[in-house]
């Protein structure tokens, strides 16, 4: 049976060379708005991110990526103050940069966080 709480999710990624479309998933952002939740989850492999372009800037790929992790949690600024399903659709806008996300995919469930972890576990993992 289906989970009552509906939530959006998408897929963070980081491609080092835009051009060249090649990328490594490094987290999961999930948004359910009737539940009032935004999270983020991250991991960069520094190494798999190597092998696509030794030369890429490492500590400001993480720098970037921090700031999922303050925007989510409504850290001051004005993307911070925005409510939540607009954060989640500010941070999952379609751009051609470093780091992007893929296609907001929807579902069901009975915990965000485990659909979290579970999503974050097949997707990044």
């Amino acid at each position: 049976m289906q989970g009552q709480l509906l939530y959006d999710y998408a897929i963070i990624r980081v491609v080092p060379r835009v051009e060249r479309e090649e990328f490594i998933n490094v987290g999961v952002i999930i948004c359910g708005t009737k539940s009032g939740f935004l999270q983020v989850k991250l991991a960069l492999n520094d190494t798999k991110l190597l092998m696509l372009d030794p030369e890429v800037d490492v500590s400001m790929i993480k720098e970037n990526l921090a700031s999922f992790e303050k925007i989510c949690s409504g850290s001051q600024g004005p993307i911070g103050t925005m409510d939540k399903a607009s954060r989640f659709r500010w941070l999952t806008a379609v751009r051609s940069s470093i780091i992007q996300t893929s296609r907001p995919h929807s579902g069901f469930s009975d915990n965000l966080d485990t659909t979290l972890l579970r999503l974050f576990n097949e997707y990044v993992l």
